[in-house]
C-alpha cells in the first residue's frame, strides 16, 4: 500500500488547495449574482484565447496565456449582455449561446495549435495535478505552485480591497451606481479575475473540472452563513478540505479497498466538493432538508393546537343548552384524530392552556384556562379581522370569507394585525356579524 511523501502528496495538496481556494473566493460573488453559469462558461470559452495564444507566441509561457485568457473573458461577459439585452433573451441562454460557440471555436483552435506547438489538449481540458511534482526534483519550488500562489494572492487582495464595493454591487447593482461605484466595472473586473484564475486552474484541475471549485464551495457556504464574511471563509475552508480529501480518496482510495485502478486526483477533489454539498443540502441549521422538515414539524403542530384552541373558543361562544364543554372525542373528530391532533391536545394540557373538566354522570371535557382562553381571543380576533378586511376590500360572498382566513390567521403579526385595525378603523364585528374579541395585547377599547 502506497504511504503520504511529502515531497510528491505535499506539493499535489497545496496545488489542490491554491486552485481550490482562488476559485472559491470568486465564486461567492458568482453565485450571489445568479451568474453560476458565467463561471463555466469563461472556463470553457477562453480556449479560443489559449489557442491564439500559442499560435502567436509559439510557447506556454503564462503571460501570453493571461493576455488571452483576460480578452476572450471579457469578450464573452460582453456578448452575453449584448445578446441578453439586444436579444431580449434569458441571461443563462444567452451565457449558453456564448460559451458553446466559442469553446467549438476553442477546440477547432486548439487542434492546429497542438499540431505546431508544445501542446497537450488532455492537460487544458482534464488537468495534470499529479504531474506538478515532477518539476520540484532538484529542490525548487513547482512553477504551477507559483503561478497558483500568485493568482490565490490576487484573488486574496481583489476580495479584500474591493470587499464593499464587489458585496454592494452584488446585492444592489443600482445601489452601487448611487453611491459612486460603477457596477459595470466591478463586473468587468470580477470576469477578468476569473478568465485569470480559469487559466491558472487549467494545469491543476482542467478547463471541464474548474467550474466545479468556482461554484459548489460557494453553494456550500451559501447554504451555511447569511453574512458574506462568513460565506466567504466558509467557502474558502470548504474548498480546502474538497482538494485534501480528495487527493488522499485519489491516492490511496483503490488500495484502502484492495483494487488496482488509477483514480484523478482533480476529479476527486470535485467529487468530494460535490459531496460536501450534499452533506449540507441535509444537514445545514436553516436550509437544510433536515431543518426545514423539523421547522414544518413545528409549525404543523402550533398551528392543529391553535386550532384546537379556536374550536373550543367558538364551542364556548355557541354556550350549549346543557352547558357541556367539548369532550375529548369530539376534538379530535373536529380537527382530525392524527398524531398531531393528539399530541397537540397533550400539550395544551402540559402548558395548562386547557384543562379536563368534569360534568354529569363521570364525564370529562375540555375547556380553556385563563391562559388558553388569551391565546384563543388572540387567534380568533385576528382571524375575524382577516375577514372584515377580507370582505371590505375584496367583496368576497361571506361564505368564502373563512377558508381564507383561517390559513392567515396563524401568521397574523401584531403589526399587521394593528394595521387592519387601522384600516378598518377598529371594527367590533365581523361580516357574519360575530363580536371580534379583544386581544389581550392590544390596548383597552373604549366602551
Amino acid at each position: 500500500m502506497m504511504s503520504w511523501e511529502w515531497s510528491i502528496d505535499g506539493w499535489i495538496v497545496l496545488a489542490g488547495v491554491l486552485s481550490a481556494c482562488s476559485c472559491a473566493l470568486l465564486g461567492n460573488f458568482l453565485v450571489l449574482r445568479r451568474m453560476s453559469l458565467m463561471g463555466d462558461a469563461i472556463s470553457h470559452a477562453v480556449l479560443p484565447g489559449l489557442a491564439a495564444a500559442f499560435l502567436i507566441s509559439s510557447s506556454r509561457s503564462a503571460v501570453p496565456m493571461f493576455i488571452g485568457a483576460v480578452v476572450v473573458g471579457l469578450l464573452t461577459a460582453l456578448l452575453t449582455q449584448l445578446i441578453t439585452r439586444f436579444g431580449k433573451v434569458e441571461q443563462g441562454a444567452a451565457m449558453g449561446v456564448v460559451f458553446s460557440m466559442l469553446f467549438a471555436v476553442g477546440l477547432v483552435m486548439i487542434r492546429q495549435a497542438a499540431d505546431a506547438v508544445d501542446l497537450d489538449p488532455g492537460c487544458v481540458l482534464y488537468g495534470a495535478v499529479e504531474q506538478i511534482p515532477l518539476d520540484a526534483l532538484g529542490g525548487e519550488i513547482p512553477s504551477a505552485i507559483i503561478n497558483l500562489a500568485i493568482v490565490f494572492v490576487a484573488n486574496v487582495l481583489f476580495v479584500v480591497v474591493f470587499f464593499k464595493e464587489l458585496k454592494i454591487s452584488a446585492f444592489d447593482p443600482d445601489l452601487a451606481t448611487t453611491l459612486g461605484f460603477n457596477a459595470n466595472l466591478m463586473h468587468y473586473l470580477l470576469m477578468v479575475m476569473v478568465a485569470v484564475t480559469t487559466v491558472a486552474n487549467f494545469e491543476a484541475v482542467g478547463s471541464i473540472l474548474v467550474i466545479a471549485m468556482l461554484i459548489v464551495p460557494a453553494v456550500t457556504a451559501y447554504l451555511l452563513a447569511d453574512r458574506l464574511g462568513v460565506m466567504i471563509l466558509l467557502s474558502v475552508v470548504a474548498a480546502a478540505v474538497a482538494a485534501v480529501v480528495g487527493h488522499v480518496l485519489a491516492a490511496f482510495g483503490p488500495g484502502w479497498v484492495g483494487s488496482d485502478i488509477s483514480l484523478k486526483t482533480a476529479a476527486m477533489m470535485a467529487v468530494v466538493s460535490g459531496a460536501i454539498l450534499v452533506i449540507v443540502i441535509f444537514i445545514s441549521p436553516q436550509y437544510g432538508m433536515f431543518s426545514r422538515a423539523y421547522h414544518r414539524s413545528l409549525l404543523s403542530a402550533q398551528i392543529v393546537r391553535q386550532d384546537i384552541l379556536g374550536l373550543l373558543f367558538r364551542w364556548q361562544e355557541l354556550k350549549p343548552l346543557d352547558g357541556a364543554p367539548m369532550h375529548r372525542s369530539e376534538v379530535l373528530a373536529a380537527v382530525g384524530n392524527t398524531f398531531l391532533a393528539r399530541h397537540g391536545l397533550r400539550t395544551l394540557e402540559r402548558r395548562r392552556a386547557i384543562s379536563e373538566t368534569p360534568f354529569g354522570s363521570g364525564r370529562f371535557g375540555i375547556e380553556l384556562t385563563d391562559a388558553g382562553q388569551r391565546e384563543a381571543q388572540t387567534l380568533v380576533g385576528a382571524h375575524r379581522l382577516w375577514e372584515s378586511y377580507l370582505a371590505k376590500h375584496f367583496q368576497l360572498a361571506d361564505d368564502h370569507l373563512h377558508a381564507p382566513a383561517e390559513r392567515m390567521e396563524h401568521y397574523i403579526s401584531g403589526e399587521m394585525r394593528d394595521a387592519l385595525r387601522e384600516d378598518l378603523t377598529a371594527p367590533t364585528h365581523d361580516p357574519h356579524g360575530r363580536p371580534i374579541p379583544e386581544m389581550p395585547d392590544e390596548p383597552q377599547r373604549p366602551s
